[in-house]
């Protein structure tokens, strides 16, 4: 009787084994992240009691700056590559995909930047701006 061989399927690392990981593994860390975040701000403190001096204090803490960083990353990053992979389906050229992806990093980049930029900044302004 012959013994059944499982073949092994070499899958070669490229960027398209990368992003669909990317997405299995900033979906479980989003989990936790997405709802400590909902919990918090919408069970605990409340929609209605949040305001520019709720967000200072919150952001004096270095933990929930690292918090609110991680949820910025993960989220978006997590969201671009799910339009990419859509998009993906529409474009059909190799180079018209290399623009997409290009611009989509390019654009993942700058608004990841811009709110890193807020985080790091913090709340300083006293408001309304005179």
């Amino acid at each position: 009787m012959a013994a059944n061989k499982v073949r092994e399927a070499k899958t070669p690392n490229n960027y398209e084994k990368f992003a669909w990981k990317w997405m299995r593994y900033s979906a479980l860390l989003l989990i936790p992240l997405v709802w400590g975040h909902v919990i918090l701000q919408d069970v605990v403190v409340g929609v209605h009691n949040m305001n520019l001096g709720y967000v200072a204090e919150r952001w004096a803490s270095l933990f929930w700056r690292g918090f609110d960083a991680l949820l910025l990353a993960f989220a978006f990053a997590h969201g671009i590559n799910g339009v990419r992979q859509v998009l993906n389906d529409f474009i059909h050229s190799d180079q018209g995909r290399r623009i997409l992806f290009i611009a989509l990093f390019i654009f993942w980049l700058a608004v990841s930047l811009i709110g890193l930029i807020a985080l790091l900044a913090g709340v300083g302004q006293q408001f309304p701006l005179k």
